[in-house]
């Protein structure tokens, strides 16, 4: 089983710090996140929280106490003593997800470490290539939606392809000027969310809107009801699904076997629930690609790593952060991301690109 390449990699852990992240992001809020640093001999591993709640950020560095995690383990062994931790220090965070990114927060950490000690890297370990990275950028048009955002992109780099986020203020029109683009590869209907700040409720109009407008895209999380249902008949295999995909167990239980699949690590928590999960969609001719959580720092270079060695060449929506920044630069990286040369742990450093050049992609 692939979880077995790591889960016997012995790791010893001396100590754990903790890093705040903070910065604004182009979608309107302020962005925090947390570093976990985890020290053992001469190294050190690092993992990212991406938990959406600034105060449990800041309940965490403020912690009176430590963690008992110091030891030596193996990776399997520290997955099973950190679910002895009260890693939310005996309080219950607004959503239940948010154990999950915590968790993930220290077993990447525990990897990056564990391979580090062993001078290798995830790519070595699994027996596997990295390879270069193919991103679209994610974002929501302006108001009232008209899709200028998009075209000023494109006017910046031709070569940029997009997940957009519909909503019900998308006119046809708006369809219309964003299908010409030939530029958006996923439609994330936020569906599956409750009580988010993203919410969109079930809409049978704008689910045909869109499905009518791009025949091509990946339709990400649809809310499915008697209304809606309807809507996707004949088109299941363009619905992906991101939300709800947290094991393998969470698979088996979409409405039908799905053709693809986003995902993103920190939903899973454990690395067992990681690997079991992308082996799963491997033997089952599920095809995958990356999805992001505004990381702010090496979360998002490991999704780089796993990416690139599991789904390379799908619409991944893991573009480099500063792509999330209010004013992005005029020299963003282009897609694809060239591998690093040389790399240790769960580093991925993408090299300098050359100049773009237009690829084929079948999504």
């Amino acid at each position: 089983m692939l979880y077995d390449d790591v889960s016997g990699l012995s790791v010893d852990i001396d100590g754990y710090a903790l890093q705040r992240n903070e910065r604004a992001t182009s979608s309107g809020f302020d962005r925090v996140t947390t570093t976990v640093v985890l020290h053992g001999g001469d190294e050190t591993g690092t993992g990212e929280d991406v938990t959406y709640d600034s105060e449990v950020h800041d309940a965490l560095q403020n912690a009176p106490e430590e963690f008992s995690i110091t030891g030596q383990y193996t990776l399997e062994e520290f997955s099973t003593h950190l679910s002895t931790q009260a890693l939310f220090l005996g309080t219950e965070p607004d959503q239940s997800i948010f154990r999950k990114y915590r968790q993930w927060a220290f077993e990447s950490a525990a990897l990056d470490l564990a391979l580090k000690q062993a001078e290798t890297m995830l790519a070595e370990r699994l027996g596997r290539e990295y390879r270069p990275v193919r991103f679209v950028v994610s974002t929501r048009l302006d108001e009232p939606p008209t899709g200028d955002r998009i075209l000023d992109w494109l006017e910046q780099d031709p070569t940029l392809e997009f997940k957009l986020d519909p909503t019900s203020e998308w006119t046809d029109d708006t369809v219309s000027r964003l299908a010409e683009t030939d530029a958006v590869r996923v439609l994330d209907l936020k569906g599956q969310y409750h009580g988010t700040t993203v919410d969109q409720p079930a809409d049978p109009e704008l689910y045909e809107r869109v499905i009518d407008g791009f025949p091509e895209a990946l339709i990400e999380d649809p809310a499915l009801t008697d209304e809606t249902r309807p809507v996707f008949e004949g088109h299941e295999d363009s619905v992906t699904w991101d939300y709800p995909i947290r094991s393998v167990e969470t698979v088996e239980d979409l409405p039908w076997e799905p053709t693809w699949l986003n995902i993103k690590p920190s939903r899973f928590g454990s690395l067992r629930a990681l690997f079991d999960t992308l082996e799963y969609c491997e033997n089952n001719d599920i095809r995958m690609y990356g999805g992001g959580q505004f990381e702010l720092g090496v979360g998002r270079e490991h999704l780089h790593a796993i990416a690139s060695l599991f789904y390379p060449e799908s619409p991944n929506d893991i573009a480099p952060k500063e792509y999330n920044e209010p004013e992005p630069s005029d020299d963003l990286p282009s897609s694809p991301l060239a591998p690093p040369s040389s790399t240790r742990g769960l580093a991925w450093k993408y090299a300098e690109p050359s100049s773009p050049e237009p690829a084929e992609h079948d999504t």
